[in-house]
């Protein structure tokens, strides 16, 4: 048995500013997808690409911002594999330049259609940590991930993760969870089991359109009982051997620890984004001219990312809950859970309550019990893991 548990939180630094070379550019066009129609912010540049002076300066400000001796540096899209592989080797050569003896490490997010040999040599020799958007089996993946000519994506998808696996490419999943695939968390669970997927992300569809759910929005009780579901399945015998995102932040906000998740935090803003251009925004699901902070040409990051209405936005998550999640049981678990989903209103009438909040409210009070024996087993220095000997698992 693996008796090794950790809190799996390749992504959390502080000062932390994901950039988007390519901005809302892509060669996919999935149907739940809030990024594309960022376009619209910029209608005199058509490029949205990120010139070599943005991209140094970036770097330059990033590495002096860092208090700490590794540096993450996290590239995002739109499709980031439709900059050319030389924009990276760039990237590399300048975060030389800059690093002043300090560990850099680099992960980039991607669809995965456009991975071949020469990308994954790439990473390899430069120790990327690739993260690949799968939403599941075939059946899952190709019901809103199709191109731009409306044909499926998950056979290239596959085939960029084989050649991931060939070349020892560090790679984990973030699975998008919608109206379709919510019906099918075991087989969703088991397939990235199968394709070698240690680390795993889900990410819950809440959009809206004229005021209203999508209709690809996931449904709230159906959430808590997909995220049951994979539970129950994981804390019988994987444990220690595969990291869910969701369930390691809900044990790290039961023993007290930060969550390695910013949805389920107290507070937010700790992750801002940069545009192709230069422009800096509070997060990359708050990309309005509202949010936005400033210009990297005309204000550093730290001025940006530490300014007071930074500050009042990451504040504003606690600070604006309806009374309904003050005064909830699970406040600790979720904090709310993210601003964008807080769209509806309480059983009084209070504007701001998530729209997930009877999905998480199951799932919490399903899990609460395994929380606190892996919690009573961390306090006295054994391996949660030890969970998978106890017959606890109600299903």
């Amino acid at each position: 048995m693996n008796t090794m548990y950790k809190f799996a939180s390749p992504f959390s630094r502080p000062l932390y500013v994901m950039l988007k070379p390519i901005g809302a550019v892509c060669n996919l066009r999935c149907k739940y997808c809030y990024y594309l129609e960022k376009k619209d912010l910029y209608p005199d540049d058509r490029n949205f690409t990120m010139s070599d002076q943005v991209l140094e300066e970036f770097i330059e400000q990033y590495m002096n911002s860092q208090t700490m001796q590794q540096v993450l540096f996290t590239w995002h899209g739109g499709e980031t594999l439709m900059r050319p592989l030389s924009f990276y080797k760039k990237a590399l050569e300048l975060q030389r330049k800059y690093a002043r003896g300090r560990q850099i490490d680099n992960c980039l997010q991607t669809n995965g259609t456009l991975l071949n040999d020469d990308w994954c040599k790439f990473f390899k020799e430069n120790n990327f940590l690739i993260g690949i958007s799968v939403d599941g089996p075939q059946h899952c993946h190709d019901k809103y991930r199709k191109t731009k000519d409306n044909r499926p994506s998950f056979v290239s998808v596959m085939k960029g993760i084989s050649l991931l696996k060939k070349h020892g490419v560090e790679f984990n999943i973030m699975g998008v969870v919608n109206d379709y695939n919510v019906d099918h968390p075991l087989e969703f669970y088991n397939f990235f089991k199968e394709i070698d997927c240690y680390y795993i992300q889900f990410a819950p569809i809440v959009e809206q359109i004229d005021g209203k759910p999508a209709p690809w929005s996931v449904p709230s009780e159906k959430w808590g009982d997909f995220l049951i579901a994979i539970f129950n399945e994981w804390v019988k015998k994987d444990v220690g051997t595969f990291f869910i995102q969701y369930f390691d932040s809900t044990l790290a906000n039961w023993v007290g620890e930060k969550p390695s998740v910013c949805t389920l935090a107290k507070t937010c803003g700790h992750a801002g984004v940069m545009e192709f251009n230069g422009d800096v925004y509070s997060c990359d699901h708050f990309v309005y001219p509202k949010y936005k902070l400033g210009n990297i040409r005309k204000q550093t990051l730290t001025e940006m990312m530490y300014s007071p209405q930074q500050l009042k936005f990451g504040a504003d998550k606690f600070d604006t809950l309806p009374t309904q999640c003050q005064t909830c049981e699970y406040l600790f678990a979720c904090y709310g859970e993210c601003p964008k989903n807080r769209i509806i209103k309480t059983k009084t009438g209070e504007d701001g309550l998530n729209y997930l909040c009877k999905g998480y409210y199951k799932f919490f009070n399903h899990v609460a019990p395994y929380m606190e024996f892996m919690k009573t087993e961390l306090e006295n220095e054994r391996p949660p893991s030890n969970i998978m000997d106890r017959n606890l698992v109600r299903c």
